[in-house]
């Protein structure tokens, strides 16, 4: 069953369903975005989905009309900008490093909108699978910043010249075009259904076999991931706070353009 109790209703819910941890993220009031309470709550449920001998895999998952936002801009404003930058780099290392090390299958099913921080998190999953209402984006460069700690993810999985476009235009694709790039595995028109098919394929494999597969897929990711993380968390942490950053979050939240882009 999963885990409600009313107005303390959590960001993530655990159930277990046909051999299956899934987690749904489940913070509408900010679209999912990457809050202390979420990314506490996704980093237990991954942890708990580890050591669950009932799951044979995880489904990561959401309600509404959006997968994850990227970061929680209110809550990094309202907090000073130098400790709350270094917190959320640690965050974000932590979330993307556990499900890549998660010795069993992670199959994200999608259907809304993915952007910044959540784009990161796609990319880390072992297999992704994206509905028709799905869009992407990477906005870092809107507000004075770049894609610096999900560029762990990303980098690997994505073309050099999708990122090079996307990484810096900003621009909104669909679906296809996230499938044709390398982002997501699956462009489905159910991606419920394909999720649900590609579970009963899993279900083939052994735990051991799946754990080593896993191993071998994401063994260079994770040899590069360990040597540029700490040197991208210090870059990223050193922007936050400067000029252009407060002028695109507070043009972001107002609104308006950025003064760059009057």
């Amino acid at each position: 069953m999963s885990e409600t109790s009313g107005a303390d209703s959590p960001f993530v819910h655990y159930e277990v369903s046909d051999g299956f941890a899934v987690l749904t993220l489940d913070s509408p009031h900010n679209r999912n975005a990457l809050s202390s309470r979420l990314v506490g709550e996704l980093l237990s449920g991954l942890e708990r989905a580890a050591a669950d001998e009932s799951a044979r895999g995880v489904v990561l998952t959401h309600t509404g009309n959006t997968f994850c936002a990227g970061a929680d801009l209110k809550e990094a404003l309202d907090a000073d900008p130098a400790a709350a930058a270094d917190i959320r780099t640690r965050w974000m290392i932590r979330v993307l490093r556990d499900i890549l090390e998660l010795p069993k299958p992670v199959v994200a099913q999608v259907d809304g909108n993915v952007r910044a921080g959540g784009m990161g998190i796609l990319a880390a999953c072992d297999i992704a699978v994206a509905g028709p209402s799905s869009t992407f984006a990477l906005t870092e460069a809107r507000i004075g910043l770049a894609p610096f700690m999900i560029s762990l993810t990303l980098l690997p999985r994505t073309t050099s010249r999708a990122a090079g476009r996307y990484y810096q235009t900003g621009e909104t694709f669909d679906a296809a075009e996230a499938e044709r790039i390398g982002l997501i595995t699956v462009a489905a028109q159910d991606a419920v259904a394909e999720v649900s098919r590609l579970r009963g394929e899993l279900r083939k494999g052994s735990p051991q076999g799946l754990a080593e597969s896993k191993r071998l897929v994401n063994a260079a990711l994770l040899a590069e991931f360990d040597r540029s993380a700490e040197e991208l968390a210090k870059r990223s942490a050193s922007y936050f706070g400067t000029s252009e950053v407060v002028e695109g979050m507070t043009a972001f939240f107002q609104r308006r353009p950025p003064s760059w882009a009057e």
